[in-house]
């Protein structure tokens, strides 16, 4: 990683300011790379929600995945040695927001075989109430 070499000479070369430059941008890929990780998995904890709300049902098979997309964002958002989290109950709320059009189109394909198109979909589920859902199981402590 080129940043990296960069911060090593800057360090080196005793330039403090131009290297807390470098320092807040590596922060900055960190903290993006965390939250498209994060999206990702929001897209199948939202998509899975959508279907059991649409199908007024579940699957074995749904509950699994809701179960790990919930882990693998906990796991993601959680700060290992700092300790916290990278991103706070708001932040998150405007990923799972963002992510449920992404997962309103796949569970179109899916509910019932594909029978609906996003708009007849988005008329049989409630949006807010799935985001909500999905935000609980998320934050520590409110998933079972």
């Amino acid at each position: 990683m080129e940043e990296l070499l960069t911060l090593k000479d800057l360090l080196l070369q005793g330039d403090i300011q131009a290297a807390l430059i470098i320092v807040e941008e590596l922060e900055e890929m960190s903290r993006n790379d965390i939250i498209k990780t994060i999206r990702s998995y929001a897209v199948i904890l939202l998509l899975h929600l959508i279907k059991q709300q649409a199908e007024n049902r579940t699957t074995r098979s749904w509950e699994v995945s809701i179960r790990n997309s919930v882990l693998e964002i906990q796991r993601e958002n959680k700060r290992r040695q700092a300790g916290g989290y990278y991103l706070v109950p708001e932040e998150l709320l405007e990923i799972l927001a963002e992510a449920y059009l992404n997962a309103s189109n796949e569970a179109s394909l899916e509910v019932e075989e594909g029978r609906y198109e996003v708009e007849e979909l988005e008329k049989l589920v409630n949006r807010e109430e799935i985001i909500n859902r999905a935000l609980a199981l998320i934050l520590p402590g409110e998933s079972s």
